[in-house]
């Protein structure tokens, strides 16, 4: 089988640097900022947090290599749903679309914004009863603004945002272990308070943090030299991130200790307001706001291009597929996307579905990775990328999500089965969809 058709409607006008940029901006989002509470309670030691922070870096880059590879085999817009489609069938494509426009994408960009929203008002005093939403909606509106005038503008402000993230970082670090917790010696001690809780509990919140390592794949259609650059880029930005997040943990740990991160609902927010004081937790409080804003700006660019290419195979409206004429922007698709997100916002319920749908994310990740194998077999193309270590290394990846997955389903078995039940109900959409719109099998 030869390679597929590649879009030609798409300008390839991403570097490598803003590549691998957009790896970094659909990563760190508000999670470093605030889930590391949530698993420092679900451990019982410093070193214990520290190695599920390292170990999931390290499964993340392992996800990240293979789908380098898939997306030097198919150098085009639209990534998993393009990989399930060609492997499993449409079905399996719709499946995943169906489930990105309703909850994954929407949910997430809709969920960072209202951070970004709550971080907003402390920045600026506003009282969130009265400002958060009106926040919320125009985060989301700005983002639209943003892309509906090329990515290369796009690409611009997103390398801005995702530079002043890294600068938020990197200041968090520094004050945390050479202002305020370089020589305590907490970074590694056990919590008696915990003694015995375990660490899979753990392994959501963390993933959660790392997620988002596949939407530059979605933008593959407009990435210059995709065979090179795209592998490259993943892998630059997943070890920047790495690294980053990493560090930060030790920042916390090392002002903190293990029990009070785990006693924290705004841990980048403590350190700052013990090193600095209320200035301290302003500062943060604007990293925080610009950290999320670019999470969502990336979300919905990458969503949109998806909704796109399945514009173009009849699975969702013919509109969506049309590209702007001089700005080669899916204006209508993330339109589309954008307007549903405002919607969950507006419903209040986004927060739950977030939560249903969380490890589906993850889940969607290893069906991905799984489709690596049906390219081995039948694709003759060459490509001009291969993960390292194949086949162990995408078997690794998709063992250890199916573990989370099944843990997840036994531990919190209601949402992982709402979970299951949103993704199950694309099925029925897509027969009727095929049937009204004659569509083959």
């Amino acid at each position: 089988m030869s390679s597929s058709p590649i879009p030609t409607g798409y300008l390839r006008s991403l570097r490598p640097w803003d590549a691998a940029l957009i790896v970094v901006g659909g990563i760190i989002g508000g999670g470093i900022f605030l889930n590391p509470g949530i698993a420092a309670q679900r451990t019982d030691s410093g070193l214990t947090l520290l190695l599920m922070w390292v170990g999931a870096g390290v499964l993340t880059l392992i996800g990240a290599l293979c789908y380098a590879e898939l997306g030097a085999r198919r150098p085009q817009a639209g990534g998993s749903y393009v990989y399930m489609r060609e492997a499993f069938g449409p079905l399996a494509g719709f499946l995943f679309g169906w489930t990105m426009l309703l909850v994954i994408y929407s949910g997430s960009s809709a969920a960072v914004a209202t951070i970004f929203a709550s971080y907003a008002c402390a920045l600026f005093g506003l009282p969130p009863a009265a400002w958060g939403l009106p926040l919320t909606v125009g985060a989301l509106v700005i983002v639209a603004g943003l892309n509906l005038f090329g990515l290369k503008l796009g690409a611009q402000i997103q390398n801005l945002f995702a530079l002043l993230k890294l600068l938020a970082v990197a200041a968090l670090v520094a004050c945390g272990l050479f202002l305020a917790g370089a020589g305590h010696g907490q970074v590694l001690a056990a919590d008696p308070a915990r003694h015995g809780v375990g660490f899979m509990g753990a392994a959501l919140p963390v993933l959660f943090a790392y997620s988002g390592f596949t939407y530059l794949n979605n933008l593959a259609g407009e990435i210059h030299d995709p065979q090179r650059t795209l592998p490259r880029a993943l892998m630059l930005g997943m070890l920047l991130v790495i690294v980053a997040y990493v560090l930060v943990n030790v920042a916390y740990l090392a002002v903190l200790g293990h029990a009070g991160l785990a006693a924290s609902h705004a841990p980048a927010a403590d350190v700052m307001q013990q090193v600095f004081g209320p200035i301290g937790a302003r500062v943060i409080a604007l990293g925080v706001a610009i950290s999320a804003l670019g999470f969502c700006n990336i979300t919905l660019v990458a969503g949109a291009r998806v909704l796109q290419v399945m514009g173009e195979d009849g699975l969702f409206f013919r509109s969506v597929a049309r590209l702007h004429p001089r700005y080669h922007t899916p204006n209508i698709a993330l339109l589309l996307l954008i307007a549903w997100s405002i919607v969950l916002t507006l419903s209040g319920t986004y927060g739950q579905l977030l939560d249903y749908a969380t490890f589906g994310d993850w889940l969607a990740c290893a069906v991905g990775v799984s489709t690596l194998f049906w390219y081995r077999r039948h694709d003759d193309a060459t490509a001009r990328f291969r993960v390292p270590g194949y086949p162990l290394m995408p078997l690794i990846f998709i063992a250890v999500i199916a573990w989370v997955v099944l843990a997840t389903m036994r531990d919190n078995p209601m949402n992982a089965g709402i979970g299951l039940a949103i993704i199950a109900a694309g099925a029925p959409v897509y027969f009727i969809w095929r049937r009204l719109f004659g569509l083959k099998p």
